[in-house]
């Protein structure tokens, strides 16, 4: 019988070891802005920004043990945006020179022009202090990309084989993708801001074949991706001291994996009904990202984004009243959480990072939202949710580090929630999901799947999905675990936007309960 989940929380800090590297300072930044800047004042633009944007990339996929694949990128550029006559200009090029700066300001301030007699709204910019000189550094301890390519997979090596050495496993493939994203900003307004994080997201999965029937089953690891360097994997000491919190237990789950997935193999088929769930963070997470996350984005609750993954049931005139959940409920928005992968020291419009409440005590009060947003709602500030994952890309509005908050008064573990439920499921771990484009009526499975009966787990059970409404769903929580259960999962590819864009975000919570879930058998409703 496995053990509950209880990986380390992820609610402390380490200090910034890193400076914002060299490499990236020395690019003519400062000359940038000023060539840019001075033709859009010239111009009379009544805001203008630049924003330079580095982002370098490594992917490294091994399958069986053998390399499949490294790749690395480097994608460098910069971006002018202008307000001119109360309307948006936007041009981006590749080539870091003040006189390409220049022209790039010009082409924007053109755009403006030819986009004004569009315009049925001129653009007002809630107002924000300025920010000269800031400089801000993610936490980590061993800059991934400082690592030589031969030890990183030779530790992925490694851990392949140990999953291949198992009885009942076939393959096995490793993954980690790295990413380090440095951009500096300066506008009209005196900010200058230049900012430097480190993310990445490994991840390993052992498939066993049954040749015969023509079948196979995986199970992967639940590690996350995170705001962390190469300590993730290695283990180094944190500035803290803090081994167990920097890195994951990755030997023990590598060691228990095969023994899942026989399980899961040998496993009954489940029941299909109303059942008490048990929901892991490592499953949850992927919930509050597509039922809270996205529908508390302002852009999309007045319709303003709609063309990709769609609006929002949690519209304006319901805030302040809706009940999204029980009292229990409490969701708050965050670009400061450590490690988070959505954690800025200040946003792509040069706001300073915040944490504020979207639900609080299960009812909607706050949005995600940006400088333009900020005032159609009535507020006085952005809460700094800005974002271009490209300099070829305009700035939108995206997601903040999304979590809900465990219990503040008693530390309820896992073991206390599953206790209380007499015939139910354990869910843990993230595989696929969907919901429908108000982010209202949704489906999700999972990894892990365990029968608890009596109050304890009683071996696995597969063939599960989990269905409801938003709202639904959340009404039925009884009880959310106290902080000792509460950690953050994430994704590296939240997508939005025409042209698209992708955004790594973030998202904290404790293992919760969740009585009468419709629980759906996904064999039998895919007619097999």
């Amino acid at each position: 019988m496995p053990v509950i989940v209880t990986h380390g929380s992820a609610q402390h800090t380490d200090h910034a070891l890193h400076v914002v590297d060299p490499e990236f300072t020395a690019l003519p930044l400062r000359a940038l802005a000023d060539a840019a800047l001075s033709v859009a004042r010239a111009a009379g633009a009544e805001h203008a920004d630049l924003r330079v944007h580095r982002t370098i990339t490594q992917s490294l996929r091994l399958r069986d043990g053998r390399v499949q694949s490294v790749e690395d990128g480097t994608e460098t550029g910069f971006a002018v945006r202008v307000i001119v006559d109360g309307t948006w200009g936007f041009a981006s090029h590749a080539q870091l020179t003040p006189d390409t700066a220049a022209a790039v300001a010009t082409e924007a301030v053109h755009v403006a022009r030819a986009l004004r007699t569009l315009n049925r709204e001129r653009v007002v910019l809630a107002p924000e202090p300025a920010y000269p000189d800031a400089t801000w550094v993610s936490d980590y301890v061993t800059d991934p990309f400082t690592v030589a390519t031969a030890d990183k997979v030779a530790l992925l090596g490694d851990w392949s084989r140990r999953l291949l050495d198992a009885d009942g496993v076939d393959h096995a493939t490793a993954n980690c993708l790295q990413v380090k994203e440095q951009t500096f900003y300066a506008d009209l307004a005196d900010s200058t801001i230049t900012q430097q994080r480190v993310r990445l997201h490994p991840e390993l999965e052992a498939t066993s074949v049954d040749a015969a029937a023509g079948t196979f089953e995986t199970m992967r690891t639940l590690a996350p991706p995170v705001g962390r360097g190469w300590e993730y994997l290695a283990g180094a000491s944190t500035a803290t001291g803090n081994v167990a919190a920097a890195g994951w237990g990755w030997d023990a789950e590598l060691a228990e994996i095969p023994g899942l997935l026989a399980e899961k193999i040998a496993a009954p088929s489940v029941g299909a009904g109303p059942t008490d769930l048990v929901i892991d963070p490592t499953n949850l997470w992927l919930t509050i990202h597509e039922s809270i996350g996205h529908a508390t984005e302002y852009d999309r609750a007045i319709g303003y984004e709609a063309a990709y993954a769609g609006t929002s049931f949690a519209t304006p005139d319901l805030l302040g009243t809706l009940r999204y959940g029980t009292p229990l409920m409490h969701v708050t928005a965050d670009r400061t959480e450590p490690h988070g992968l959505a954690s800025v020291g200040y946003d792509d419009d040069a706001v300073a990072a915040q944490r504020w409440d979207l639900v609080r005590d299960g009812t909607l009060v706050g949005y995600q939202l940006d400088r333009v947003f900020a005032p159609r709602l009535g507020l006085d500030r952005s809460n700094g949710c800005s974002y271009a994952d490209s300099a070829h890309h305009v700035p939108i509005q995206r997601m903040a580090n999304v979590s809900l908050q465990p219990d503040p008064d008693t530390d309820t573990s896992t073991a206390d929630l599953i206790s209380r439920v007499e015939n139910g499921i354990y869910v843990v771990g993230d595989k696929s999901w969907s919901i429908d484009m108000q982010r209202y009526n949704f489906q999700f499975t999972g990894q892990r799947f365990f029968r608890i009966r009596d109050g304890r787990l009683d071996g696995q059970v597969r063939d599960v999905a989990y269905q409801a409404t938003t709202t639904d769903f959340w009404g039925s929580m009884e009880a959310v675990g106290g902080p000792s259960t509460w950690r953050l999962g994430g994704a590296f590819n939240c997508g939005k936007a025409q042209p698209g864009q992708v955004a790594a975000v973030s998202h904290g919570c404790p293992s919760a309960l969740f009585r009468g879930v419709n629980v759906l058998n996904t064999r039998t409703e895919g007619g097999r």
